[in-house]
């Protein structure tokens, strides 16, 4: 339950805005440009703030941000990890998955990969208190939704 000087204090929200910006990639150009631009919020600001934010992780990695706009044309924001199925196309070495999941396997990857995927997902703030072993089975599940075969070792 919120005390009354949180209540009092909150700022009223004019927007939530999700975007998918590259890592270190983010410039007043679009889609970020017109994003924030329409709910006049600083872009040199959230430029600068994500791409120091987004640093460690290698160029052109695609990295989920929310951002929410208050009517004082102040921002927040918080930044994901990149999406388990980009991990898992990365770790099978392919574009995209199967078309036809479950008929056609589009590649193999093997439980050590998906092990280290839900390690590095763990770190997000929505999987932050979930157990590891729970994180893997969803990876697994994203996996087959994609054609990609799970197998205990790669040969």
């Amino acid at each position: 339950m919120a005390t009354l000087k949180e209540i009092l204090t909150r700022r009223p929200v004019a927007a939530t805005i999700r975007l998918t910006v590259p890592a270190g990639g983010a410039r007043p150009a679009p889609p970020v440009g017109p994003a924030l631009g329409q709910y006049r919020l600083n872009l040199m600001a959230f430029c600068k703030d994500f791409n120091a934010r987004t640093q460690k992780y290698k160029a052109d990695t695609p990295m989920a941000v929310a951002i929410t706009a208050f009517k004082d044309n102040t921002f927040e924001f918080t930044v994901k990890s990149p999406s388990v199925t980009w991990y898992l196309k990365k770790a099978a070495g392919i574009e995209s998955g199967s078309g036809r999941a479950g008929h056609v396997t589009a590649s193999t990857v093997s439980v050590r990969h998906v092990y280290e995927i839900a390690k590095l997902k763990q770190s997000d703030p929505y999987c932050q208190y979930m157990p590891l072993e729970s994180i893997c089975k969803s990876v697994i599940g994203t996996a087959n939704s994609m054609g990609i075969q799970v197998v205990k070792d790669l040969e």
